[in-house]
């Protein structure tokens, strides 16, 4: 069944149309994940489809079946609501029952006896709807998002909390359409994955904005690109949508290259002197000036970003023993020597201290006891949630001048801020925007960049992916991957946390801090693990009161076992690896080509060999001191 059609929808803002002659139609069933750069109408869209903005032209159809409800990105909200009077607002019947419901409950709780009456015929009401089940859902969904007092007013939430109560009002809303905007924002891993699967299993159609890839992937059956006020319709989740774009994009490279063949024949012709003696020779020179318009340039050159750095030395930071407590512990008894090649994120529950802990890094906040030494060539580059605060007077390619005007790469050249601009996905036209001008997500985009051009050779990213669009996430993981530098990264984002990390900092609860090898995935295989030894969930293997922390610290976990029962192996390889290519090189001294070759694959094997000396010392010694653990 059609839900809505909006068809040859255009609307503009100023001179700039940000939906051109557009059009889209939603079935009952329909699962759409809306992508694009930030800027470019996807928040519109919505706004207009929900009725809550109004097109230029175009029109919009409704069924008569249509039942909708929105999520907004900022929702107004009265300060003094409780919980879930806001889950309960709006103008139905039953959300009229249920908040007057909850209201005088809450007074009769309370000592109020004179309104129990009352109470009972709203419950008897509620009976005759069958109203309970939505109530029991609407707690239910709230505990799921993190939510455990409803009573609490919506002005002593934090952001994030009020986030997930709005989320909430609109999961249990009756809607045969659902309209999300950035709906995993500021949520943790387990939350999401709790989102992933209720929208899975929930009937009706869906139509959302965000930039969680995983998510995109597990949740939708179609995505709808917007690109220059354009729609692209790709049937499919994100995976299908990668190919069948890149399908797309090799199909326009081919047909501009045929036309740039015949663009070059026809001038040919053109230089030889052709004049229009004819209809069919007047004709064919029109057509060379169409076709000289409508060129486009195709280049084959990426630019690979290769970042200098400021040197760095041996020691970079080194966390020793450190704590920090907000009520309650945050860090307990942390340490941890950061290595060159470390590509680190840092996952927990909101509330946890991950951000408190690259606050300490950072030298913003001070740890209640332990200290952190910094090494003298390390220049940090800090994105920090709450940091930055941009004039918005100035124009886009001004703030970024304000760093540096030119950054030097690897390879001896150097990139201007202008060209960094426009690899951050800030055409030329744009960067001479007053900054006021740009939408949330180009500012935080904008905030990024200024970050990465002051050259830092340590970088610390706290939720660099909330708000950050798609095609900038993968131009930053592009950019990471040639950063010659350890990077620290907080992040609710499985598929940046998959792509771009080697090691995990989990937090476990009570302030423990769990180290694991390898990316995302490598951490959901050992949490599961953990699970399935220890017969309980990880989140609430925790140490008892008054138990000293070092028990807790003191044994493998189970990708260190694995980890220790081979690595005399993998290190006997890599030495007997460097023997062997130091033979290759004597046979081969007048070969300067293969020569190079040796010596640049001798200088990797050595340094996979030096992180690997550190870690056998490190599980050595972990093994010795659980020996004298059992022993006693």
């Amino acid at each position: 069944m059609n839900l809505i059609t909006i068809e040859n929808i255009t609307k503009s803002y100023g001179d700039k149309a940000i939906l051109d002659n557009i059009s889209l139609g939603i079935n009952d069933g329909d699962k759409i994940g809306i992508i694009g750069i930030n800027g470019t109408g996807k928040t519109t869209l919505l706004k207009i489809i929900a009725g809550v903005d109004e097109c230029d032209e175009g029109k919009i159809t409704t069924s008569n079946e249509l039942k909708m409800e929105y999520l907004f990105q900022n929702p107004d909200y009265n300060p003094e609501n409780t919980v879930l009077e806001q889950v309960f607002k709006g103008n139905s019947k039953e959300m009229m029952i249920l908040r007057e419901y909850e209201n005088i409950l809450e007074k009769v709780n309370f000592g109020d006896t004179s309104l129990s009456e009352k109470l009972i015929k709203l419950q008897e009401q509620i009976d005759s709807l069958n109203l309970w089940q939505m109530e029991s859902e609407a707690k239910m969904i709230l505990t799921k998002l993190g939510i455990y007092d409803f009573g609490k007013k919506m002005g002593k939430l934090s952001g994030g909390q009020r986030k997930r109560v709005f989320l909430a009002a609109a999961l249990i809303r009756p809607s045969n359409l659902l309209i999300l905007d950035e709906p995993t924002n500021h949520m943790d891993n387990d939350t999401i994955d709790w989102l992933e699967g209720y929208l899975n299993s929930r009937k009706g159609a869906l139509l959302m904005i965000t930039h969680d890839r995983y998510f995109l992937d597990r949740v939708t059956n179609r995505i709808v690109e917007v690109s220059d006020g354009v729609l692209y319709n790709y049937e499919g989740n994100y995976s299908l949508y990668v190919e069948k774009k890149l399908e797309r994009e090799e199909q326009k490279v081919s047909e501009q290259r045929k036309k740039e063949n015949l663009y070059r024949n026809e001038l040919k012709w053109i230089r030889r002197g052709a004049k229009a003696r004819s209809t069919k020779q007047k004709a064919r020179i029109d057509r060379f000036e169409k076709l000289k318009d409508s060129m486009e340039k195709i280049s084959d050159d990426k630019l690979e970003l290769s970042v200098v750095g400021t040197r760095l030395g041996n020691k970079i930071i080194e966390i020793n023993d450190i704590s920090k407590s907000y009520e309650k512990d945050l860090i307990k008894d942390f340490t941890y020597t950061l290595l060159r090649n470390d590509r680190i994120g840092i996952i927990g529950p909101n509330g946890a201290g991950k951000s408190t802990l690259m606050d300490i890094i950072s030298g913003k906040t001070k740890p209640d006891k332990g200290t952190v030494e910094i090494g003298d060539t390390v220049k940090i580059g800090y994105f920090s949630q709450e940091t930055y605060d941009i004039d918005g007077s100035m124009r886009v390619i001004d703030y970024v001048k304000e760093i540096a005007e030119y950054l030097p790469l690897s390879n001896g050249d150097r990139i201007s801020a202008s060209d960094m601009l426009e690899r951050f996905l800030f055409a030329p036209e744009k960067q001479y925007t007053p900054i006021s001008k740009l939408s949330g997500g180009e500012r935080k985009r904008l905030y990024l960049l200024n970050v990465l051009m002051s050259s830092p050779n340590v970088l610390l990213f706290d939720e660099p992916t909330n708000d950050l669009d798609i095609a900038t996430l993968t131009v930053l993981e592009d950019f990471l991957d040639k950063f010659n530098g350890p990077v620290m990264t907080v992040s609710h984002d499985r598929y940046f946390v998959d792509r771009t990390c080697n090691k995990i900092f989990a937090y476990e609860g009570e302030g423990e801090i769990e180290i694991i090898h390898g990316n995302y995935s490598d951490y959901s295989i050992w949490k599961e693990e953990n699970k399935r030894i220890n017969d309980v969930p990880v989140e609430v293997k925790v140490e008892k009161k008054g138990k000293p922390s070092k028990e807790r610290t003191l044994k493998f976990s189970y990708n260190e076992q694995k980890e220790f029962d081979e690595i005399d192996d993998v290190i006997a390889g890599l030495e007997d690896r460097v023997a062997d290519i130091d033979k290759e090189i004597e046979k081969c001294v007048t070969d300067y080509v293969r020569l190079q070759e040796l010596t640049d694959e001798k200088e990797e094997v050595k340094k996979q060999l030096d992180e690997k000396y550190e870690r056998w010392t490190y599980l050595n010694e972990l093994a010795e001191k659980i020996d004298e653990q059992k022993k006693h």
